[in-house]
């Protein structure tokens, strides 16, 4: 039997070899005798549900999680590792990527690729150097930005490729990804898997995290499924038999018939429409972000959203939901066949408007509150005596919600910060629904959301439309709008573009109305 600490002939088969790795938490065992074995030169995906324990794993290999904190062993290169903190992984050539980007707006794409490694000459930073090799990196993952761009002004599928290169300034040999095409289309999504095959033919090793499974099928070579903390097999993509269904089962313990529930709608009247809605960017007062757009909802109804990124599906979400975004110049809100006027977010949820954000993280959570104080934080009224909060009755509701939507938490007392990401959208949601609202706006709901959560998701927003209310989904991923909309708006450029039933809708009508303009912008005339 292999001693702890020791290493055996098989481990010069593999550039990293995770065994037995147990890692616990107050109340939670995260991790449970986990093993993870990465060959030179691959790319290794690792599946699981939110939960699972993928980026806890990810963390206890880099150091996040200090050696001695967990149980089990690391060999890496063939020695036994015991990281106690990133920068020694990084030393060794193991970077890891966030799915939460850690660069910082302000600063420049140079300033940023060396931060805290920044080249010197004579005890003085040489910027020179940095600038000209910031540039080489660029150019190696495909970008010609000026390196003295501020990273606030390039688009976030730019930005992850400013820190796969501020990787590679590291002589990454063993790159891991968390979920890095989460918030990135689907050419930016392309472009940066490309980039990852490439430094595989180059010998780097990468390991990717991602609930994108039709992305995992097509670039990796193994994926290793975790469950609730444990390793459930390794699947070698080569030997073929590969496919989603049987990453799905591996991931749920299940095969999933389908990927949305079996729903009959029970769709009414018209209750919520926006006419002739405009808006003007909140810096750029010569830009309009919303050009005379108009839509409806009806009771009972799930509208989809469809656009491309930067079309303006959040902006107008946002300036609808209580003028929260841009400068409102005109247009009209009609609900149940009155005019109201929303001038703020509270007005708003007076209202009957709910609106789950995108960025669940900045937008849509504090991450120093615990599950109780989130669930309740858009309705303090329904459970204050005049400026007091009954805390009973918060835990109580806080308590139905979780048990509802099963979010996996020991209790509503746990900060949610230390959630899996989709048990936070779960809180999230459940803030919004105790709300009671007749319209819920859901931006980019299931974004980093594996695909058994998804289906629970699904499930709840279908039901919440059976109580009769309206719900608008936007989604980046059209077979999620097809699957569970009624209708559905494609939105380009700030304008909306066509209207589509389900029964119209397909992928190619989706994409051809989300890139052309209408024929009376085309003709430069100007919205009325």
């Amino acid at each position: 039997m292999q001693q702890p600490g020791a290493t055996s002939k098989d481990d010069a088969a593999y550039l990293l070899r995770m065994h037995a790795i147990t890692k616990r938490f107050p109340g939670v065992r995260a991790l449970d005798n986990v093993n993870l074995d990465v060959r030179e030169g691959e790319i290794h995906a690792i599946c699981g549900e939110n939960g699972a324990g993928k980026s806890t794993l990810m963390k206890v290999l880099s150091g996040v999680y200090p050696h001695g904190t967990y149980d089990g062993d690391i060999v890496y290169r063939g020695q036994p590792a015991a990281f106690k903190n990133i920068r020694e992984s990084e030393a060794e050539g193991i970077v890891i990527i966030h799915q939460e980007l850690a660069l910082i707006p302000e600063l420049s794409i140079t300033e940023n690729i060396f931060l805290g490694n920044e080249p010197t000459r004579r005890g003085a930073i040489d910027w020179r150097r940095a600038k000209a090799q910031a540039k080489e990196l660029l150019l190696r993952v495909g970008l010609r930005e000026d390196p003295d761009t501020a990273i606030k002004n390039i688009g976030v599928g730019k930005q992850q490729l400013v820190e796969i290169a501020k990787a590679l300034s590291k002589d990454v040999q063993l790159l891991i990804l968390d979920e890095p095409t989460a918030a990135l289309n689907e050419s930016d999504s392309e472009h940066l898997l490309g980039l990852i095959a490439d430094l595989r033919a180059k010998g780097i090793t990468s390991i990717l995290i991602s609930h994108k499974l039709n992305e995992i099928e097509s670039i990796a070579d193994s994926i290793t499924i975790l469950r609730d903390g444990h390793t459930i097999e390794t699947l070698d993509v080569g030997a073929g038999g590969v496919d989603e269904d049987r990453i799905i089962k591996g991931m749920v313990g299940r095969t999933l018939e389908s990927r949305f529930p079996d729903h009959t709608p029970n769709i009414g009247e018209v209750f919520f429409e926006v006419q002739d809605w405009t808006v003007r960017h909140p810096q750029i007062a010569e830009r309009l972000v919303c050009k005379s757009e108009s839509f409806s909802v009806r009771r009972g109804e799930i509208v989809g959203f469809a656009g491309l990124m930067g079309a303006g599906r959040t902006e107008l979400a946002r300036s609808v939901f209580g003028r929260s975004y841009g400068t409102y110049v005109s247009g009209r809100i009609i609900k149940d066949g009155k005019e109201i006027r929303l001038h703020n977010v509270s007005q708003a949820i007076d209202a009957g408007l709910g609106y789950l954000t995108e960025d669940r993280k900045s937008l849509g959570l504090n991450l120093l509150d615990d599950i109780k104080a989130t669930t309740v934080a858009a309705g303090l009224k329904k459970i204050a005596n005049r400026t007091v909060v009954d805390r009973r009755e918060e835990h109580s509701v806080a308590e139905r919600y979780r048990r509802l939507l099963r979010t996996k938490a020991p209790s509503v007392d746990e900060g949610v910060a230390k959630l899996s990401g989709g048990n936070q959208q779960k809180v999230v949601l459940s803030k919004w629904m105790f709300t009671d609202p007749d319209l819920l706006i859901l931006d980019e709901p299931t974004r980093g959301i594996d695909v058994g959560a998804k289906y629970e998701i699904y499930g709840i927003i279908q039901a919440l439309a059976d109580q009769g209310k309206g719900v608008i989904v936007i989604s980046s991923e059209l077979p999620e709008l097809l699957g569970l909309s009624d209708r559905i708006y494609t939105i380009f450029e700030g304008r909306v573009t066509g209207e589509l039933t389900r029964e119209e809708a397909d992928q190619e009508r989706l994409i051809r109305l989300m890139t052309t303009a209408p024929a009376t912008q085309r003709a430069g005339s100007t919205p009325a």
